[in-house]
């Protein structure tokens, strides 16, 4: 038991991890030259680098709302885990713990939906995908696994 215990755990963390990470850096679109994420445009000229603030439109700050909120909601979810564990009954299930969890996963999804239908009326077409952006997507269903397996959970002795 411990073993899933500390499985389910490192998953949940790698999520964690992944979700912060894409919410925090900014490479979630990159040409050659540039960076775009979602706080800042950055430019690297003669050497030099200068950002932006990125767009105000209210899409991008739906995006920065959802991944803010998937980032709340796994870390309370982490919290509510920890929480039960000591104070469950034996035989319960971790009910709120999966619930927060795959309410986090739906956020980091809805997020990244979004900015992938959007980001064509902001980001040029020689743009591609940064790794921010990806690590958002790859966060998705670790989010939704570990957020499965701890409704599924039951508590033991």
């Amino acid at each position: 038991m411990i073993f899933l215990l500390l499985g389910i755990v490192l998953l949940h963390i790698a999520a964690l991890v992944l979700l912060f990470v894409s919410t925090i850096v900014s490479t979630w679109a990159e040409t050659s030259g540039s960076s775009a994420d979602l706080w800042l445009n950055c430019s690297t000229t003669n050497g030099g680098s200068h950002c932006d603030p990125a767009n105000t439109s209210e899409w991008i700050q739906a995006v920065q709302a959802t991944m803010i909120l998937s980032v709340i909601f796994s870390v309370i979810s982490l919290f509510l885990f920890f929480c039960q564990l000591f104070t469950l009954q034996k035989g319960g299930r971790f009910f709120f713990t999966g619930i927060f969890q795959i309410l986090a996963s739906l956020f980091v999804m809805s997020g990244a939906t979004i900015y992938t239908v959007k980001n064509a009326d902001w980001v040029p077409e020689s743009a591609s995908y940064g790794y921010a952006y990806i690590l958002a997507w790859v966060a998705f269903p670790l989010a939704l696994i570990s957020g499965c397996i701890y409704v599924i959970l039951r508590k033991r002795e």
